[in-house]
């Protein structure tokens, strides 16, 4: 199956084999048939299993196809929405490359910058808005944006923008939208909240499912160290100088957590930046930037602020602090199972983290290998129970270090303690 099967023009087509698609993914080859029918969609996919394609496509083929029809100055046509500056701008990346033979022009807008420069663009006129809501609606209420004219409507990660606070939004520019218009809704989870703001959005729409639980697992090599709290910083300093790779993305629950772990491995002679809410735009992007071109190795992030990242070959995630929601995990670690490559996943847990341990491992349905021979390890008698018999492995339901490796891990102990971390 490739994109010319699937109906996609050959301008499309052409740029899609440029940006490296030789076949579609599973959420693409079930959405595109559907969208170029004029239908609506539902469709249920986390990020990296290529969804963006699968709306872009559709989207930049209808409007490509209608230009006939549409003479004067451009009107908003097209309106995806999406909760954070991150993702947003990847999107309309992602609509330029795939369009780049059909003249059709996007923008984005997005808080936390002035808004001179994205007004400018507006004024210009374009085919495709790729907004998040809350500059959305400050502009329309500027009277910059009209959504009269909007033909496609695209809702992205929806569980996120509820998690965000964004509902009251949402409904707020629903009900500016022509009540004739392609919709479609993607979310992650579909939890009852979900479900009832998609039946606000759509029709009668078809419905596409890409489970992320099962593959991403499968694909990713997941490993959990126990760890204490007070020690992971000191852990994740030597998995940096013990397994050296190319590209992390560690995930830290707060943004002052995230700065803090920046610092110390700054300490360690560890170059990496932080990513999250209280960033401005600019060190955003900049960090964002040098991690995607290799200029940094180490990217910190929390869970919004890491929504918009699409890295290629990102070489390992490590989970500094383990999500207390179970779907999260799964999105966590998919950003380096991305399409069919597969990844490593790293995950530290600390005495107050494995409830949250138990609910991941029941929802992947698989246990979540133990290292147990590095050398922070938690007290093994309060923390992990008995010792296995020798060779015996360790799932993270319990089980004992190997004693063998006790005086590899108190020489390591002692040549950390000599650190100043």
């Amino acid at each position: 199956m490739n994109f010319k099967n699937l109906g996609v023009i050959e301008p499309i087509w052409r740029a899609l084999l440029a940006e490296g698609y030789k076949e579609p993914t599973p959420i693409q080859e079930q959405s595109i048939p559907i969208l170029l029918n004029h239908k609506d969609l539902l469709g249920c996919a986390q990020t990296g299993t290529g969804k963006t394609a699968a709306f872009a496509v559709p989207i930049l083929q209808h409007l490509y196809l209608d230009k006939h029809r549409i003479k004067g100055h451009r009107k908003i046509r097209a309106l995806i929405v999406t909760p954070t500056r991150e993702l947003a701008i990847q999107i309309a990346e992602s609509f330029h490359a795939y369009g780049k033979y059909t003249g059709i022009k996007n923008t984005v807008i997005f808080g936390g910058v002035k808004q001179g420069a994205q007004t400018n663009e507006l004024r210009k006129g374009v085919d495709i808005l790729i907004a998040t809501p809350g500059r959305l609606l400050d502009l329309m209420n500027q009277g910059f944006i009209n959504l009269r004219d909007i033909e496609y409507f695209v809702l992205d990660e929806a569980d996120r923008m509820l998690d965000m606070g964004f509902i009251h939004d949402i409904k707020k520019i629903i009900a500016k939208l022509p009540e004739k218009r392609q919709s479609l809704f993607f979310s992650a989870t579909m939890p009852p909240d979900i479900v009832n703001l998609s039946r606000k959005i759509l029709g009668n729409p078809e419905k596409v499912t890409v489970r992320p639980e099962q593959t991403t697992a499968e694909k990713v090599e997941q490993a959990v160290y126990f760890v204490h709290k007070k020690n992971k910083a000191k852990l994740l300093i030597h998995l940096f100088e013990s397994n050296p790779v190319d590209s992390t993305l560690v995930f830290s629950r707060t943004k002052h957590g995230a700065d803090k772990i920046v610092k110390l491995l700054g300490k360690a002679g560890i170059n990496a930046a932080a990513i999250h809410g209280n960033k401005s735009q600019g060190a955003r992007q900049k960090a964002l930037g040098d991690f995607k071109n290799g200029d940094i190795g180490v990217l910190i992030a929390t869970d919004i602020a890491a929504r918009g990242i699409d890295i290629d070959q990102l070489s390992q995630v490590i989970n500094y602090d383990i999500p207390n929601i179970p779907e999260t995990y799964v999105h966590r670690i998919g950003r380096t199972g991305r399409a069919k490559a597969s990844g490593i996943a790293r995950s530290f847990c600390d005495l107050e983290e494995r409830a949250y341990l138990k609910d991941i491992q029941k929802l992947i349905n698989q246990e979540i290998p133990i290292v147990g021979d590095h050398p922070f390890l938690k007290d093994p008698v309060s923390e992990l129970g008995k010792q296995p018999p020798s060779g015996q492995k360790r799932s993270a339901s319990g089980g004992q270090t190997n004693q063998a490796n006790k005086n590899e891990r108190n020489k390591h102990r002692k040549y950390y303690s000599r650190r100043k971390v």
